[in-house]
């Protein structure tokens, strides 16, 4: 935390007017006793953070103030939150204690903000291979305890984003990688639309920037034909709407640049041949009683005026998504034959689709709306019971619970179960009950006996047949996707290890008690020694005689504990234990070949090379990754991997830059499809890149199928300029729709 000039008179009058208006926001409501709660929690973290400074140099107080205001109005969260989202930073940054805080402020306060807190060093054992994965695992333990402390997180992690351009790319790229890994999907499984589609396009904005700018240049040049379009197509619905005699609002709503962008991604398509890529809504103020009704008369109404397309109807009314939204949607041809999504939804509605989880607190009761969450934070605490090798296998379980998609199914006596698309028949069974998955022997959907690894679609009635022999297998592990069943399979695999390796582990004591060890001081040495996570691994490969006592060799004894000879790999954590792996990768000084720079230097005094599972072409943005025995792998900030690495191992990355100087060609390939001309089309490709760019060509492969055609062109270029250059250049020949560059490596 940077330590500067204390806050200055001018600072302070800013500060409190910041505060005030988080204040003014909870009133009329606000009890005295709350009032004096935030007074207090205010005159603390001022106190508390009155030395620091943030990246950007303005006092570091106005960074809790900025959490808690949105915690208040962009969220909905209550006094208690916002107490604590103005303290979760004074315990981690600050002298202040967990106990000050409990000793001021009380129980409840204290433990919101012990989880807002992460882990330090001394926090974390040495075996730990992620502490992301393990400040993740503590952060999101707390939803069973108070869910609370993921919504302020939320809060926290956007104001970060907002503010985001003080930090150094290679911090962004880090920041912008845990963000998509937990913070988005988690946003979306707690129903904060607005939050979950910021942290999208703020993050593509940091990994992908000249895409994000094409797209925002794109929609800011069509604005006004635009803003034009959606009065031409309200102006119909409002006066047939008027006739109902309601309060309705009707709001033309444009969709995220991240959004557009994954749809041209996912439909193959450029940004002019995407047609719905804004939304009409109309929210309708209504007893709750009378709402479902008037949504279908509305429905009616938009279909009287504009031709729908059936397929493209979406009641999420009848059934909430898993999140608890609520709406009903449909896709019309408005004028000009333009496709317009049209969304239907009450002021309740609209309320729990904008703020989630807060708001469903606040209608909890009505249309049985806990059922969404609580059944969900049951899977959590499942989740939580289940043993976990370590943190990033509950943080890997943990996210199949926070799914993009769902599927509706049920039991033979017609319950309906929500679970993630792609789920199977044998997820199901685990769904159900811990015990019926245990046994399950054969299932049967629409009452047709089906592998148990089938995958559930909408609507398919499932039955279960159980046997109690039945037991796990691995084999199992590859038939589900659920988090849930994959920890179940696993906890039950361990105990049948364990009762195997109590063999092994006899045999272990008896090894050690003749060289008169400790058994609990050595044991874990010699898990890691033989490359085990677990001593039950260990005891039941010596069970299995994979690993013999004998094994245990090459050692001396210090202190009462064995030492091995063979060098150990060091997973330790942290800048010291990182320096100290570059030593190892480290090549003699010479003279500097290379066009790329590791935190400054050339990237020639390490044994490094670019990735290949993304290709990086000098221009990209890159960061480069320490791996464990292959020394430095240079990735682009949008390779297809960079987000687990960022979020999980971001100890391990580095600042990376293209330097000046061009040394070498690069080869990358690119995806182009259009109309198929026949073999005109290869003449058109190779003619504009061959003749008139002047590039070179290593590969060539071009398919047809029903009038269209993809064609895979792999060229040299020498950097990102001149590879968006053959872009332009190709799509702008006739019959090309589109031109895109893959990650695919050539050797």
């Amino acid at each position: 935390m940077p330590v500067g000039v204390a806050i200055n008179k001018e600072e302070l009058v800013s500060v409190r007017a910041k505060f005030d208006e988080v204040i003014s926001s909870m009133e009329p409501n606000l009890k005295e006793e709350d009032r004096e709660n935030l007074e207090k929690a205010y005159d603390l973290a001022l106190d508390a953070h009155k030395l620091q400074r943030r990246k950007s140099g303005e006092p570091y107080i106005f960074h809790p103030i900025e959490v808690a205001r949105i915690c208040a109005q962009e969220i909905g969260l209550g006094p208690t939150a916002i107490i604590c989202a103005l303290l979760h930073d004074v315990v981690e940054d600050t002298p202040v204690t967990l106990d000050d805080i409990h000793n001021i402020f009380g129980q409840k306060v204290s433990v919101i903000v012990d989880g807002l807190t992460k882990l330090d060093g001394s926090n974390l054992q040495e075996s730990v291979d992620s502490p992301q994965a393990e400040n993740f695992k503590k952060v999101l333990s707390t939803l069973v305890v108070d869910v609370r402390v993921v919504l302020i997180k939320m809060a926290d992690r956007l104001h970060n984003l907002r503010t985001i351009d003080a930090q150094p790319k290679h911090k962004q790229l880090k920041i912008a990688a845990e963000t998509d890994y937990i913070y988005t999907p988690l946003a979306h499984r707690l129903g904060l639309y607005n939050i979950k589609t910021e942290f999208q396009d703020i993050c593509l904005k940091i990994t992908d920037p000249e895409i994000y700018h094409d797209i925002a240049q794109k929609l800011q040049y069509s604005n006004v034909e635009r803003t034009q379009y959606i009065e031409q197509f309200i102006k119909p619905l409002q006066d047939e709407l008027t006739h109902l005699a309601m309060p309705f609002r009707v709001l033309g709503r444009m969709k995220a640049i991240s959004s557009i962008y994954n749809k041209m991604k996912a439909s193959k398509v450029t940004f002019d041949e995407i047609y719905d890529i804004f939304a009409v809504r109309i929210i309708i103020d209504v007893p709750i009683d009378k709402e479902k009704s008037y949504c279908w008369q509305i429905y009616s109404i938009i279909t009287d005026v504009y031709k729908p397309i059936p397929e493209r109807l979406k009641d999420w009314i009848t059934t909430p998504k898993g999140n608890g939204y609520e709406s009903l949607h449909t896709t019309v041809i408005g004028p000009q034959g333009r496709y317009v999504e049209v969304q239907v939804r009450t002021e309740r509605m609209d309320e729990i689709a904008e703020r989630g989880f807060a708001a469903h607190w606040k209608y909890k009761g009505i249309r049985k709306t806990e059922n969404v969450y609580d059944n969900w934070l049951d899977n959590i605490r499942e989740l939580m019971d289940a043993k976990h090798s370590n943190a990033m296998e509950f943080v890997n379980d943990f996210k199949t619970n926070l799914f993009n998609e769902e599927v509706y199914v049920y039991t033979p006596k017609g319950e309906m179960r929500i679970i993630p698309k792609g789920a199977t028949a044998l997820d199901f069974a685990f769904e159900i009950h811990s015990d019926v998955g245990y046994h399950a022997t054969a299932i049967k959907v629409n009452n047709k006996l089906v592998p148990m690894g089938y995958k559930l679609s909408n609507g398919d009635q499932i039955q279960v047949i159980t046997n109690k022999n039945q037991k796990p297998t691995e084999d199992w592990l590859k038939m589900v996707v659920t988090g849930k069943a994959r920890a179940k399979i696993r906890s039950s695999m361990k105990e049948e290890r364990r009762k195997v390796g109590e063999i092994g582990k006899e045999a272990l004591e008896r090894k050690l008690k003749n060289l008169k060890l400790d058994f609990e001081d050595n044991v874990d040495i010699i898990s890691k020694y033989f490359g085990f996570k677990s001593r039950i691994d260990l005891y039941y490969a010596i069970s299995q005689e994979d690993v013999k006592v004998s094994d245990i060799k090459n050692y001396t004894i210090e202190s009462g504990k064995l030492v091995f000879r063979k060098e150990e790999e060091d997973d330790a954590l942290g800048a010291e234990a990182l320096k100290e792996e570059l030593k190892k990768v480290q090549r003699p000084a010479k003279e500097n070949h290379s066009n790329i720079l590791v935190n400054g230097e050339p990237a020639d005094i390490y044994q490094f090379s670019l990735a290949s599972c993304c290709n990086p072409v000098m221009g990209d943005e890159i960061f480069a990754y320490l791996t464990t025995n292959s020394g430095l792998k240079i990735h682009r900030s949008s390779c297809p991997n960079a987000v687990n690495l960022l979020a999980n191992y971001g100890y391990r990355v580095m600042k990376a830059d293209w330097a000046d100087k061009v040394s070498t060609n690069f080869i990358v390939e690119l995806l182009v499809r259009g109309i198929d001309s026949g073999p005109g089309v290869i003449q058109l490709l190779t003619n504009e890149l061959s003749n008139k760019l002047g590039v070179n060509i290593k590969s060539f492969s071009i398919e047809g199928k029903e009038g269209l055609f993809e064609g895979k062109v792999g060229i040299h270029v020498l950097n990102r300029d001149h590879l968006n250059l053959v872009i332009h250049s190709l799509e702008s020949l006739d019959g090309i729709s589109s031109v895109t560059r893959t990650d695919r490596t050539f050797k």
